[in-house]
């Protein structure tokens, strides 16, 4: 038999080597030591290596903070979420919701019918962020006139009054 051969923990593996199953983390996840860093205890999402700046992107993604505002009046079926985000892929909303689920900020729940209903809810994580993200859209809502004055003034080349 031709087993392959594990190597030992902390030994170097030649260039194009494949790491072992169980050391390569799923699509979007980035490496891990292990071992939790000094910025994973202070959740200082400055740090490089703070989990949280994953956390933080993920949220704070456009496509994230639409869908988690759009479920904040309760469950969605994916088409009605689809249809209420405009301009956002199937594709692009199953990402974010696969990834937003995966969070703990989104519920998903398939019922057992043919063909299978699916729908997304926000969990009591999503509903606690939900809040201050509706804030920051209505304070987008509320400001965009005066941001789009200084855009245009600094496109423009004049101060702003």
């Amino acid at each position: 038999m031709n087993a392959v051969p594990t190597p030992r923990p902390g030994a170097l593996q030649p260039p194009g080597a494949l790491a072992p199953p169980e050391a390569v983390p799923p699509p979007g996840v980035a490496p891990s030591s292990g071992a939790p860093s000094s910025a994973a205890a202070d959740g200082d999402a400055f740090r490089g290596d703070c989990p949280g700046r994953t956390v933080l992107d993920h949220v704070t993604s456009r496509w994230g903070v639409l869908i988690l505002a759009s479920l904040r009046a309760g469950p969605l079926r994916f088409y009605e979420l689809r249809d209420r985000i405009g301009g956002i892929s199937e594709k692009m909303l199953s990402q974010n919701l696969r990834v937003l689920v995966r969070d703990g900020l989104v519920d998903r729940e398939v019922e057992p019918t043919v063909p299978p209903k699916v729908s997304y809810a926000l969990t009591s994580l999503g509903r606690e962020l939900s809040d201050p993200l509706q804030s920051l859209i209505d304070w987008i809502a509320t400001r965009t006139p005066q941001i789009v004055a200084a855009q245009r003034c600094h496109d423009l080349g004049t101060p702003e009054s």
